[in-house]
């Protein structure tokens, strides 16, 4: 069955005028959508383009180039091999599944559109429903917001579960909300929240819905994120956007047990990383896309505050746009105090990465192990990862360092580290790296397995254009 939800925009919303996108289930009416403002890249901030609704079944999508004349056409990930019909300066495509896509007119990567098509959401919180604390579009004071949350309510004499944040604009202004326990925060579509979400030694909470998190009009060095979870147990985000925060769109420190999906963020500052994770574990990320200025995952071990091994780690089923530093980076920050820390059982599977662009070599690899800080980085697996061309990087950086910006000491070990069904299509010719940092502190057993770049098999390190040291053990291509 054929199903289309859309969402107004608030009033007050940032919008750009480069697309005019409408859609419709077949035969249906057209609904033409808001097509909201994302700043991308650090290098030279641009306004790109992005929609979003929810579907159901199968919707078309109509897409009219409004500056530029339509000369070519990228529809991407590639992977995905969407046909469409060009008429004029517009395109019309099918979608028989949620996508999140990123359009490119006459090759152009920055003024581009993202299309953000959701599945329906299931059950979602009722306004009507007594355990639900109803904010309608305002400037809030977290106090009162608190102080209502903890209100009985006459129904049941229980109070509120859910905090929900009806479409329209919503200002917090004290910036940082503060999740009880046990709550869910709920985003709906059309709602735009300025501020930022925390969790701070709570369990069970999930924050969701459809609307976004916008953080644009903040300052670099405020350091806010889109959601902070700290000492915290069983936390779930769930399909809100998140604009240009100053810092990382979601950090993980010290906590375990989070399930992150349906995910999306833009970022455009130095340090605005995607999803970051310092001394946690048993983390799933599953479908998001995120476009950052910096790392769009890392995986570390202590950090600041945040103290203990990383494992358990899954990222599946995404995609990632580094408009600056690495798609995927495992290993800079342990414990150098004292034995390091141990990062493993890392999985990433089915990704495509659709960018890397980092001018310092230091930070190059799409795909990143770099351990320091005494840290052994052991059982990590990447398969089923597609990458596209990208501007200024490299394919792989597998590398026991001492990165004298980060590291007062270096790493201790990389081991069993696996590459299966890898595809590299572009014109990158700088090779990628496999060291060990001494003989003692080795890169061991690092496996590459239907490994292909620009459809050649690589058989060996000479025809995939790897560099290795003399500290490197057991490399196999197979």
């Amino acid at each position: 069955m054929e199903q289309l939800m859309v969402y107004d925009a608030p009033k007050g919303a940032v919008a750009t005028d480069d697309f005019m996108v409408s859609v419709r289930v077949p035969g249906g009416e057209w609904q033409e959508l808001f097509v909201y403002e994302a700043k991308v890249d650090m290098h030279n901030v641009r306004r790109a383009s992005m929609v979003y609704f929810d579907m159901e079944g199968t919707v078309e999508v109509a897409i009219l180039s409004k500056h530029l004349v339509v000369e070519q056409v990228a529809i991407r990930p590639l992977s995905y091999e969407i046909p469409f019909e060009q008429q004029g300066n517009g395109i019309i495509f099918k979608l028989d599944r949620p996508r999140k896509l990123a359009i490119e007119v006459n090759g152009e990567r920055f003024a581009n559109l993202h299309v953000f098509a959701n599945k329906i959401e299931q059950a979602p919180p009722q306004p009507s429903d007594p355990n639900v604390l109803v904010l309608k579009p305002a400037i809030h004071r977290t106090e009162d917001i608190y102080r209502l949350a903890a209100t009985p309510n006459e129904t049941n004499g229980k109070a509120p579960d859910t905090i929900y944040f009806a479409p329209g604009m919503h200002f917090l202004e004290e910036t940082l909300l503060r999740i009880p326990s046990g709550t869910t925060v709920y985003v709906a579509g059309g709602a735009v929240v300025a501020g930022s979400f925390l969790c701070d030694n709570v369990k069970n909470v999930t924050i969701r819905g459809r609307g976004i998190v916008y953080l644009s009009d903040f300052h670099r060095f405020s350091a806010f994120r889109g959601v902070r979870i700290v000492f915290s147990n069983e936390i779930r985000v769930e399909g809100i956007i998140t604009l240009d925060p100053p810092h990382y769109s979601i950090y993980i420190g010290k906590s375990q047990n989070i399930h992150i999906e349906n995910f999306k963020s833009f970022s455009t500052r130095g340090w605005s990383d995607g999803i970051d994770m310092m001394a946690s574990e048993n983390i799933v990320i599953d479908d998001v896309f995120l476009r950052t200025s910096d790392d769009s995952i890392a995986i570390y071990g202590t950090r600041w505050d945040f103290v203990g091994d990383t494992r358990n780690v899954t990222v599946r089923n995404s995609t990632f746009w580094a408009d600056v530093a690495h798609p995927l980076m495992i290993g800079t920050h342990g414990d150098y105090h004292k034995n390091g820390d141990t990062i493993e059982n890392i999985v990433f599977d089915n990704i495509d990465i659709l960018e890397h662009h980092e001018p310092q070599p230091n930070y190059w690899g799409a795909m990143a192990i770099n351990a320091g800080d005494k840290n052994t980085v052991r059982n990590v697996k990447y398969s089923n990862i597609r990458v596209e061309d990208f501007e200024l990087g490299q394919l792989f950086d597998i590398r026991v360092v001492w990165n004298k910006d980060y590291n007062p000491v270096a790493g201790n070990r990389i081991e069993s580290v696996e590459f299966r069904d890898i595809t590299y299509n572009g014109r990158n010719e700088n090779p990628s790296r496999i060291y060990g940092f001494d003989e003692e502190r080795i890169a061991a057993d690092i496996r590459f397995i239907n490994v292909r770049i620009n459809d050649k098999l690589v058989t060996d390190a000479e025809s995939g254009n790897f560099d290795l040291n003399d500290f490197v053990k057991d490399v196999s291509f197979s």
